[in-house]
């Protein structure tokens, strides 16, 4: 059994049944860090496109900041190359639902290599930009560290990790387990499906965190509500769909 095939029969956890048709991508998203905050329905409803629902939880909103590594995107039947397809992430997303899927929307997507900014940018029709993205996570603690000069917005973050999570809450769930994503381009909304095991989680401990992102009027700097750990998932994403 391939590795693909392994992930294709694990579907027992999702919330709606596999695409239909053959997947288009293969990608890993590792040593992520997941920084959760509440925020305010008016400011973020400023934010996101007409004619999709933001996704509350017990009535409150949320957006999370997760800085990754990117790791072995390819396309199905290519290999993957190193150079382009390996690349420090920061994405700063939100939750939306429609027509009955619960996923993410990105409000600012950073990469930190020029090529893979432009590639991915090319390909996914994402908004990504270039950041400069420093992810130090071969020591504990561990430091992830960004800059982006044309915002002039700095992200500094410091922490240790703690125990794994045997049992997840329903807002940890809520904020990890989601099986798409929506993007606006030119006024036409776009749904990408997505598909991988069940994240595992850890706590983070002794977070130190010095933080400029703005969105919109929503200043990152506080210390989040909920953070979270992951050592990583294998993805499997689908060609994206227009729902308007």
């Amino acid at each position: 059994m391939t590795q693909t095939d392994d992930l294709i029969q694990t579907i027992s956890h999702r919330p709606w049944t596999l695409p239909s048709g053959q997947w288009s991508y293969y990608q890993e998203w590792n040593s992520a860090l997941f920084l959760h905050w509440k925020v305010s329905l008016d400011e973020l409803v400023k934010l996101i496109p007409k004619g999709i629902s933001i996704d509350t939880f017990n009535g409150e909103c949320w957006i999370t900041l997760v800085a990754f590594t990117m790791e072995k995107i390819r396309p199905r039947r290519l290999p993957s190359v190193a150079a382009i397809s390996d690349f420090q992430e920061i994405n700063v997303r939100t939750y939306l639902s429609k027509d009955g899927k619960k996923g993410v929307y990105f409000l600012r997507i950073e990469a930190g290599k020029k090529v893979s900014t432009f590639v991915a940018k090319l390909l996914s029709g994402l908004p990504y930009e270039n950041a400069n993205i420093d992810l130090q996570n071969m020591s504990n603690p561990y430091k992830y560290f960004a800059s982006n000069n044309n915002r002039n917005s700095k992200f500094d973050a410091t922490f240790t990790i703690g125990k794994r999570i045997a049992n997840k809450t329903e807002l940890d769930n809520w904020l990890t387990e989601r099986y798409c994503l929506y993007l606006e381009k030119n006024k036409i909304l776009y749904r990408y499906e997505t598909h991988h095991k069940p994240w595992v989680l850890d706590t983070v401990e002794n977070l130190n965190l010095i933080s400029t992102y703005k969105i919109g009027n929503i200043l990152l700097d506080k210390k989040p509500d909920l953070a979270h750990y992951s050592n990583g998932v294998k993805v499997l994403a689908w060609n994206r769909e227009k729902l308007n």
